[in-house]
């Protein structure tokens, strides 16, 4: 199995684990059917190859490299949102920590098209009710504030899922001047939002140099590629 470039290479490695999304890359079942055929070919020999290299890579690269790739080339959920996190935690920042995750969050999550983006739809602000006497209302004010504040949470939970693996966040993740509450320059939120994705952008590049040469030395990168 020959990949055209170290990219090709990696997003073929990250998706063998969402196709195989019982956990792992794990493909010995098919491999050892494949052997007592007496041959491993077509599809399953392509995807024996990918989580090869799925394996090589994680063990071989740095963890925040191998972080990196997973965060910007992932289709499988749970580890996209889990290199997010540990992403934040090494990523140099200029900005708060809110706004680093948020930051690191919506370069790992592109915003989407309008015709696929979701639209969250919220609840209103219940009325309350007029106390008449010291306190008479306030714990059924406070049960409805908290009611409608489960309702939102839930909306917005579902405009950040999409069916299968992908995340698709609301458009309102996208706007810096809710990633802090200083508000500040929005000059300020730029230089911050630019000195983090640059960070994380140098990341994905040293990742991919240390993959390839690793994926040259086992031979299964097409001479083009170099």
């Amino acid at each position: 199995m020959n990949y055209h470039n170290v990219i090709s290479a990696v997003v073929r490695a990250l998706a063998a684990e969402t196709i195989n999304s019982a956990g792992g890359c794990n493909v010995e079942p098919r491999v050892q059917a494949g052997k007592l055929k007496g041959e491993i070919s077509g599809k399953d020999a392509a995807l024996l190859a990918d989580c090869i290299v799925h394996r090589l890579l994680h063990a071989q690269l740095s963890p925040r490299h191998w972080n990196a790739l997973v965060a910007k080339y992932s289709t499988h959920r749970g580890r996209k949102i889990d290199s997010i996190g540990r992403l934040v935690a090494v990523v140099p920042s200029p900005a708060p920590k809110r706004f680093t995750q948020q930051a690191v969050l919506v370069w790992a999550v592109p915003q989407q098209s309008k015709g696929i983006q979701r639209a969250v739809v919220e609840v209103s602000p219940p009325k309350h009710r007029a106390n008449e006497e010291i306190g008479q209302w306030d714990w059924r004010n406070k049960a409805a504030d908290a009611d409608v504040a489960r309702a939102n949470k839930h909306a917005r939970s579902v405009a950040e899922t999409k069916p299968g693996e992908m995340i698709v966040l609301a458009g309102s993740n996208y706007d810096m001047t809710n990633w802090d509450s200083q508000g500040l320059t929005e000059r300020t939120y730029q230089r911050w939002n630019k000195a983090i994705k640059g960070a994380l952008e140098t990341m994905v590049n040293e990742a991919l140099i240390d993959a390839q040469h690793m994926l040259e030395a086992v031979g299964v990168l097409s001479s083009e590629a170099a």
